[in-house]
């Protein structure tokens, strides 16, 4: 069935179904010839707690256009709005919320195709998520970086500088007046952070992945040409519709090996993996980590952008956006793979801007970091795997080992961090507990965790830390991420204690804790798992999520759920 005949409500005349629907889908002011053609559904991610959407009705208004355009009829409505500062506890634990909701609103609405409008950090992976496995043609679009800001004649963007000169707040070297004039600069308008973080980092491998135009990742929220590729998307839509294109015929292994190669050469956002591995989840696609890691081998980091360079997203887009890097890496891409277009990235990457002389791509004879912007570890410590974005690290900390300082939850670090009392140098391991998917719950971006204080003030500016939690992409530092399994759910890392020694080599792949087994054995005695909670979507969430490595998505929603995970996997 199509258009206004998909997918009826029940009331066991669907001839009445029909009738009833039509009558009020005509309160609206449609007309008979509107009703007739292809719908094309387009997500509403916009709310007022939401900067990062704030030209989503405008972009919404291009949509359309497009759509009429092409001779079909937009719908849009309403789905949950995510912002990464407005998400208590965190975003990632509502991210699945939000995939069920576009999965259930794409399924439950007549609609020939949708409109993705994605932006803030887990946005577009929850809408490529729910479209999936709704498996309706759909095609994404983003709200685009925000222009940046200024101070003092310093150039500032969310959210790296963000977190540079709040340490240097921190440290004393800016005085709260300063803070508040910084704090006004940060994020000088609609869109997302215009750095190399976790929007900026889905928004190219979506568009690697093939789900978007050519040439949308990098648009700033507030230029002309976001609406222009805004309007062609709608368009596009309406082909698409005709054509039965579905995102399982784009988001292929082949596809997503593509997304993965540019996550390393963009130096991308350490989620970016956890993202793309609960999208490839949905399609009965598991990701080979130890192939990701070779790909880092393979494939440096291009991209001068920070936190691992100096530019920002709007450069990127005056230097061409996506099209470039693929041009510097397109001998390691599956070029066959089928995008949105309706033809192959071979086709594609011709159609890109074409190149000039530039500093923020840079050719693969000349990368601004050999061997890949991530870095998979393994060892006692991280059976399952763990994560370092080494291209944001400092250099002579990836090989190290020092004392662990423990912290056993976020609410111990924050009693203590700062604490004159605390028996803390600069060449110990800081260690947070308890801030995986389960343990916090919802694996917050707090492996990023503050130098101490009294080491701060002292000049210290990075320490190796580690942690079963997430850092945002915008983030920097000799930081080991996604510890699996994680403390809540028996993982290694719950049995650290202070004083421990610990051994980081990232250029071997390994995180070790230097315990004997049998020390081990007897801690783990005293470890319990936590409680579950009593009610309602934390309930659901603390039975279904997997871990890291799978995405941090819920196991009954995998088109393959694991065995012995979860309800689902009994």
């Amino acid at each position: 069935m199509k258009g206004m005949k998909k997918g009826l409500a029940q009331y066991g005349d669907a001839g009445f179904s029909l009738f009833l629907r039509k009558a009020f889908i005509k309160a609206m002011g449609y007309s008979d010839d509107a009703l007739d053609r292809p719908i094309v559904g387009i997500t509403d991610t916009y709310s007022s707690y939401n900067a990062c959407h704030r030209n989503v009705p405008e972009l919404i208004d291009a949509i359309k256009r497009g759509v009429m355009l092409a001779g079909g009829l937009p719908i849009d409505f309403p789905i949950i709005s995510i912002h990464e500062s407005f998400s208590h506890p965190t975003s990632m634990f509502l991210r699945n919320l939000m995939a069920m909701a576009a999965e259930e609103m794409i399924r439950a609405q007549p609609m020939d195709a949708v409109v993705l409008i994605g932006g803030c950090d887990k946005t577009v992976p929850a809408l490529l998520m729910g479209a999936a496995s709704a498996d309706v043609p759909a095609i994404l679009t983003v709200t685009g970086p925000m222009i940046t800001g200024s101070h003092k004649g310093e150039r500032l963007g969310a959210c790296t500088d963000c977190r540079r000169l709040w340490g240097k707040h921190r440290a004393g070297q800016i005085d709260q007046a300063e803070i508040d004039e910084i704090n006004d600069q940060l994020a000088p308008g609609p869109g997302t952070c215009m750095v190399m973080g976790t929007a900026s980092t889905m928004a190219l491998c979506a568009e690697a992945l093939g789900m978007m135009l050519p040439g949308g990742a990098c648009i700033p929220a507030v230029h002309a040409d976001r609406l222009r590729h805004g309007e062609a998307t709608g368009a596009r839509a309406v082909a698409m519709a005709k054509e039965d294109l579905r995102p399982s015929k784009i988001m292929t292994k082949e596809a997503f090996d593509n997304a993965l190669r540019v996550l390393q050469a963009i130096g991308g956002s350490t989620n970016g993996l956890i993202h793309l591995a609960a999208m490839a989840g949905r399609l009965g696609i598991d990701i080979d980590y130890a192939a990701f890691d070779r790909m880092g081998v393979e494939t440096p980091v291009l991209v001068d952008l920070k936190p691992s360079g100096q530019h920002y997203m709007e450069d990127l887009h005056k230097a061409g956006g996506l099209g470039p890097i693929l041009r510097e890496i397109e001998a390691d891409l599956n070029t066959q793979c089928l995008t949105v277009t309706g033809g192959t990235l071979a086709s594609t990457i011709p159609r890109t801007r074409p190149g000039w002389k530039q500093d923020v791509v840079r050719p693969v004879s000349d990368p601004i970091h050999k061997g890949g912007g991530l870095r998979v570890l393994r060892g006692n410590l991280a059976p399952n795997g763990a994560l370092i974005k080494q291209a944001a690290a400092t250099k002579r900390l990836l090989k190290h080992e020092g004392r662990a300082v423990v912290f056993k939850s976020l609410a111990d670090m924050a009693d203590r961090i700062d604490s004159p009392d605390l028996d803390v140098t600069a060449d110990d391991v800081l260690v947070l507990q308890n801030a995986g998917p389960k343990g916090a719950p919802g694996m917050p971006e707090a492996g990023y965790l503050p130098i101490p204080k009294k080491l701060a003030v002292a000049g210290v500016t990075d320490m190796v830390r580690l942690s079963d939690a997430r850092m945002s992409g915008t983030a920097f530092g000799t930081i080991v991420l996604h510890i699996s399994p994680e403390c809540a759910d028996g993982g290694p890392l719950a049995l650290v204690r202070d004083g421990d020694r610990i051994a980081l080599d990232v250029e071997a792949g390994m995180i070790e804790l230097r315990v004997d087994a049998a020390t081990l054995a007897e801690r783990r005695k005293g470890w319990s798992a936590p409680v579950r909670p009593a009610r309602g979507y934390y309930g659901l969430y603390f039975d279904e999520v997997l871990q890291a490595e799978h995405g941090c998505d819920f196991n009954f929603l995998r088109r393959e759920p694991l065995a012995g995970r979860g309800r689902s996997g009994v």
